[in-house]
């Protein structure tokens, strides 16, 4: 695929400007199950995810179409590495539908795409290795709840001035009301 990496510090200046996305491994008793996220660079939200039993390319996919559905995609970059369900056709095909712009790190550099993987290091931390999960049943329930009830709701960021996602969002957008109103 021939997709840079697009990303650059111009980019944090508002939500929806920048969607990075990933796949995580997940263990269980019986082997593995795979969360795909994607997360607001701006305001570190998660703005869409799926979980699946294998890596195929309809999981990020799903979590794509959630993304999509809740969110404004107007001059919006998804970034991604170059692994095989981000390069998929019906994938980069959904984004080119919605004009979003692609961007993909370079091989073997996850370091180019530190957002996610910085939230996939604290849903194992704060998450996954707490709870032990025996089943597939165990994290379609868990997780979701941590996304939306904990890690968006809840969770104090530094980043975000030590305000959850949801709460920074919110103030955001109060902000730039009362900036639209005075200009």
């Amino acid at each position: 695929m021939g997709f840079n990496n697009e990303i650059s510090d111009k980019l944090l200046e508002r939500t929806d400007k920048l969607w990075c996305a990933d796949i995580t491994y997940i263990r269980i008793l019986t082997g593995f199950v795979y969360l795909a996220a994607i997360i607001d660079a701006f305001s570190r939200k998660i703005v869409g995810y799926a979980i699946g039993r294998t890596l195929a390319a309809k999981l990020p996919l799903e979590a794509l179409k959630m993304a999509i559905r809740s969110r404004n995609t107007d001059n919006l970059i998804h970034h991604s590495d170059k692994g095989i369900q981000y390069c998929s056709y019906d994938y980069v095909n959904l984004l080119k539908a919605h004009e979003i712009k692609i961007s993909m790190s370079a091989t073997a550099s996850p370091y180019e795409n530190a957002t996610i993987e910085s939230f996939f290091g604290t849903l194992k931390v704060e998450e996954v290795y707490l709870w032990e999960y025996e089943t597939y049943a165990d994290v379609t329930s868990r997780i979701p709840y941590f996304i939306e009830d904990v890690y968006n709701s809840k969770r104090l960021h530094s980043s975000l001035g030590y305000i959850p996602p949801e709460e920074f969002e919110h103030i955001f957008f109060e902000i730039f009301l009362i900036l639209a109103k005075n200009y």
